[in-house]
């Protein structure tokens, strides 16, 4: 095969200025927020849920809780198919980099980069191939190659050049637990990351993400009322540090309060045996403002969008690629 794929990473600041390209997925989290008359105050609001929750977390040798700040770039990845021809860009991937500000010593210190995962490709596996699939069917299945494609580019990004240029460590993508899976407690406790839980059986987003090449762990940090599922490659507990890992449960813990407070910002925190539930009403609402229908809506629109802008124009090839790719 003589198809090159190209990636180019482009980093824009989140902070109470932020406005989306014309290209970010407007069902992005950090997207989401920057919309609509009180786009500033939801900004502002969940950069400062963000560093008190880190914190909270980072409480040693920090009395007065504001020795640290986080300060998060978006990460936009466009992918030339011909890499002859870089005007043709799909925009593949957006995930987000945590930094860490130490503000008694002064110093920078870079966080992960992950964090939150967004993808034309997959609101097209979830949201036109599996919705295609399934239609007209009595029962429930996932066609047998589903989300082999994206797995394949998604891994062949991580394991690129310009990867490797920009960021020293792999990925760690953070996502909110499934409603319709049980988990369980186990005895293993982690001094940041806090409880690890067990779900009783798969989901289909675990397939979905091992086939990106990660696995999941479950935890619910300390003071969390919910477990989150972190998706990695390697050692999660070994490979990063306390202050690493803290940027990311700040992070997507409070944009989870925000998408998901039924399970994230329950007034009862998950024991021993905990099943999700968003229709839980005991809960309480942030004050920043957010339109799950909608989100849920745009998720098709712009799956259509990968098939007529990515899928249909270059179906051969990437058939050929992913079948002639070994990753």
């Amino acid at each position: 095969m003589n198809t090159e794929f190209e990636f180019a990473i482009k980093s824009i600041c989140f902070d109470e200025n932020y406005h989306p390209s014309d290209s970010t997925r407007i069902t992005t989290n950090f997207a989401n927020l920057a919309r609509g008359d009180n786009r500033q105050e939801n900004l502002r609001n969940a950069l400062r849920m963000i560093d008190n929750r880190f914190n909270a977390l980072a409480h040693w040798d920090n009395p007065k809780g504001e020795r640290y700040a986080v300060e998060l770039e978006i990460i936009s990845v466009e992918m030339a198919v011909d890499a002859s021809d870089t005007a043709d860009s799909f925009p593949a991937i957006e995930i987000l980099k945590t930094n860490i500000v130490d503000k008694k010593t002064n110093r920078r210190i870079e966080g992960i980069v992950g964090n939150n995962f967004s993808s034309y490709l997959r609101d097209y596996d979830f949201s036109v191939v599996l919705l295609d699939h399934n239609k007209g069917q009595s029962s429930f299945s996932v066609p047998a190659d589903f989300g082999d494609l994206h797995g394949k580019l998604f891994k062949h990004f991580v394991d690129s050049g310009a990867y490797k240029q920009h960021f020293k460590k792999l990925p760690v993508i953070c996502l909110s637990v499934s409603d319709n899976k049980t988990y369980y407690r186990t005895g293993n406790q982690h001094p940041v990351l806090g409880f690890e839980y067990e779900p009783n059986e798969s989901s289909l987003t675990e397939q979905y993400f091992k086939k990106m090449g990660l696995a999941v762990r479950y935890f619910m940090p300390p003071n969390s009322v919910a477990p989150l599922a972190f998706y990695f490659f390697g050692d999660l507990l070994n490979d990063y540090t306390d202050l690493e890992l803290i940027s990311t449960i700040s992070t997507m813990e409070t944009f989870q309060k925000i998408y998901r407070p039924e399970i994230y910002n329950a007034n009862a925190a998950a024991g021993k045996c905990y099943q999700p539930n968003l229709q839980n009403p005991d809960h309480s609402l942030t004050r920043i403002v957010y339109d799950r229908k909608e989100r849920s809506e745009l998720a098709v629109a712009q799956g259509k969008f990968a098939e007529e802008h990515f899928i249909k124009p270059y179906r051969d090839l990437l058939e050929q690629w992913s079948a002639s790719c070994s990753l």
